[in-house]
């Protein structure tokens, strides 16, 4: 049999870490000798965590990488969407970040784009991801840095859904992901007119789709944001479908 021919091509050399480059591609059938996936936790190595939801349908999967903020943790950022992702048959891969927070926003991208790398490879050796089926999500910091590198990466994530953002920073860009941003009227941590009120019309000025939501309250991800977020991105992928985690 043919090996299955990636999404993309990978990037090129020069467009590696030091510009939030990723490198890793799914394959729509990984290898034969991969450890099956069952439904609960997993912990991957870079203490990155994946959630297999119990329900899933055929096909290949659909896969959000979700980033916590400052101070926070791989467990918290589960959380926000472990509902949706249990409802929708979504995969969730939340990486835990070398420091207090992701490394564009404390010295420059490198080492947890790295671990980030390392953990989709993981996963995309163990379970077959639809070639349009990957997102990058975020909160706060996580929000911040899931914009930058859904940027930079548009050629592997079909959507970026940021929670309560306060800035991007991409280095390069790449494609042309779909954006989702929610934002609390009354966030003091990271005030909304000096965060996505300002971001939300220079990614439409830059040519990006983007459904943008402001909500009543403060710093956080209400329930109904996540869920409105997961359906507005499971609602838009090619065929609708969110698959299996089978290693076929």
């Amino acid at each position: 049999m043919a090996t299955p021919e990636r999404s993309r091509p990978h990037p090129a050399p020069e467009e590696g870490v030091r510009h939030g480059r990723l490198s890793a591609r799914p394959v729509a059938v990984p290898p034969q000798h991969a450890e099956p996936l069952v439904p609960g936790l997993h912990r991957l190595g870079g203490r990155a965590l994946l959630y297999v939801p119990s329900a899933r349908g055929p096909g290949p999967s659909s896969l959000a990488v979700v980033l916590h903020g400052a101070g926070g943790a791989a467990e918290e950022a589960l959380e926000w969407l472990l509902p949706q992702a249990e409802e929708s048959g979504v995969l969730l891969l939340a990486p835990q970040a070398v420091s207090a927070t992701w490394d564009m926003i404390v010295g420059g991208y490198g080492a947890d784009v790295s671990r980030v790398d390392a953990a989709l490879e993981e996963v995309f050796s163990r379970a077959a991801v639809g070639l349009d089926g990957v997102a990058v999500a975020g909160f706060s910091d996580g929000a911040s840095y899931a914009l930058s590198l859904g940027l930079a990466n548009g050629d592997l994530f079909h959507a970026v859904l940021a929670f309560s953002p306060g800035f991007m920073a991409p280095m390069i860009r790449h494609g042309r992901p779909r954006i989702f941003v929610s934002h609390g009227v009354s966030d003091r941590v990271l005030p909304i007119d000096e965060c996505s009120r300002r971001l939300v019309p220079e990614l439409r000025e830059s040519g990006y789709e983007v459904t943008y939501e402001e909500f009543r309250g403060g710093h956080q991800v209400p329930p109904q944001t996540a869920a409105a977020a997961v359906r507005w991105w499971i609602s838009q992928r090619p065929g609708h479908s969110t698959g299996d985690v089978s290693p076929g």
